[in-house]
C-alpha cells in the first residue's frame, strides 16, 4: 500500500518533534506550516501507532523492602507500592500492571513461554503490552477440564482463555493443553501421557524459558478458582487438609516446608510438578492479598521462583511476617 502524503508529513514531524527533541515551533518551519498544524499531525501521528509513547517505572536500585526478600529467599522482587487503605482491588490493579510489564521485558522471539491460569493470570493478561514478537509459542502449563458443573461458565480464568489472551497480544502461537485439572483415576492420565498429542504438550514444557504463574489457596476465607470453582470433591479437600497443605502453583499442591512428593491428590494432578517447573530458567510468581503469603512460602520454600511480583501488604507479611495494615504478632 502506498504512503499517502499526509502520512509522510505525520512521520516527519513525529520524528523531528520526538526524536531530534525540536520544538514545535522549528518542526512548522521545516515543514512550511502552521504550529497548530505540527500539533495535529503530531495528535494524529499517536492515534495510528506512529508513536508509541509507554510509562516505565524507575529501574534503579530495589527498594530495602525488595532488597530484604531478595536476601530472605533468593529471588528477584518486585513490589508494587500502594498507600496505606488502598482497596484490595487497586492493589491488585498495580500488581498486575507490573507483572505485565516484567513479562513484556522477558518474552523474547523464538522461545516458548508457559502460562497458568486462575484470576491472577487472567488480571496479568488483561494488561499486557501489544506488540508483535516473531515466532514465539505460549503454551498452557496445567489442565483447566471441569466436569463439575459449578465449574463451567467461567472463561475468564481458565486455561483456554488466559493462554489464547496472552498469545493474542504478542502476535504468538497459543498451545492449549485440553486435559482435566485433576484425573480421577491415576490410571488414566498415564495412559493419556502417553498419547502423541499429549506428549507434544509436555514437550513445549521441557522447551520454555519463561513460566508465569500465580498461587492457589483456600485459606482466610477466600479460596483460589481451583478451590471454588468445583474442581476438587469434598474429600478432595479434607484430604488436603489432613496433609497439610497451604496451596498449590499450576494446580500442584504444597506444604509450607515445599515438599510435595507425597501427596496423594498430585499423582492425579495434570501441572508441572516442581522438579519439573523448576527447569524454566525464568520463573515469575505472581502474588496479590496477603492471604496467599502462606502458599507463596511453600512455593519459596520448593524453589520455584525466581521473579515475585506482589502487593506492598503482601510484601511486607512476606518479609517481617506481618502488614503494615496490621501491628505484629497480630492474626
Amino acid at each position: 500500500m502506498k504512503t499517502t502524503y499526509r502520512e509522510k508529513a505525520e512521520y516527519h514531524a513525529a520524528r523531528m518533534y520526538y526524536g531530534e527533541h525540536r520544538t514545535m515551533q522549528a518542526v512548522a518551519a521545516e515543514l512550511g506550516v502552521s504550529r497548530s498544524t505540527v500539533s495535529r499531525l503530531l495528535q494524529q501521528a499517536r492515534r495510528e501507532g506512529i508513536v508509541r509513547i509507554s510509562l516505565h517505572p524507575p529501574v534503579d536500585r530495589p527498594s530495602a523492602l525488595e532488597h530484604r526478600i531478595g536476601e530472605l529467599y533468593g529471588v528477584r522482587a518486585h513490589v508494587a507500592v500502594s498507600e496505606r487503605g488502598d482497596a484490595p482491588s487497586r492493589r491488585s490493579d498495580s500488581v498486575a500492571v507490573l507483572a505485565a510489564g516484567l513479562v513484556d521485558r522477558l518474552v523474547r522471539p523464538d522461545s516458548v513461554v508457559g502460562v497458568a491460569w486462575g484470576q491472577t493470570m487472567t488480571s496479568v493478561v488483561a494488561r499486557l503490552n501489544r506488540r508483535e514478537v516473531p515466532d514465539l509459542h505460549v503454551v498452557q502449563l496445567n489442565g483447566a477440564v471441569n466436569s463439575e458443573p459449578e465449574g463451567i461458565g467461567a472463561p475468564l480464568g481458565t486455561g483456554i482463555g488466559v493462554v489464547e489472551r496472552f498469545a493474542a497480544a504478542y502476535g504468538a502461537r497459543a498451545h492449549v493443553f485440553a486435559v482435566p485439572a485433576f484425573f480421577d483415576y491415576e490410571e488414566t492420565k498415564q495412559a493419556l501421557w502417553r498419547e502423541r498429542s499429549t506428549r507434544r504438550i509436555l514437550d513445549m514444557h521441557r522447551r520454555a524459558a519463561l513460566a508465569v504463574f500465580g498461587v492457589g489457596t483456600f485459606a482466610e476465607g477466600l479460596p483460589s478458582q481451583v478451590y471454588s470453582g468445583g474442581y476438587l470433591s469434598r474429600d478432595d479437600l479434607n484430604a488436603l487438609s489432613s496433609e497439610q497443605v497451604v496451596g498449590d502453583v499450576c494446580t500442584v499442591f504444597l506444604r509450607a516446608d515445599g515438599s510435595w512428593e507425597d501427596i496423594a491428590l498430585n499423582r492425579r494432578g495434570s501441572g508441572p510438578v516442581p522438579s519439573e517447573l523448576v527447569r524454566v530458567p525464568r520463573r515469575i510468581c505472581v502474588v496479590n492479598g496477603p492471604h496467599k503469603v502462606p502458599a507463596l512460602r511453600g512455593a519459596l520454600a520448593a524453589g520455584l521462583v525466581t521473579d515475585l511480583v506482589l502487593d506492598q501488604v503482601s510484601a511486607d507479611r512476606l518479609a517481617y511476617g506481618h502488614s503494615r495494615d496490621q501491628p505484629a504478632g497480630g492474626a
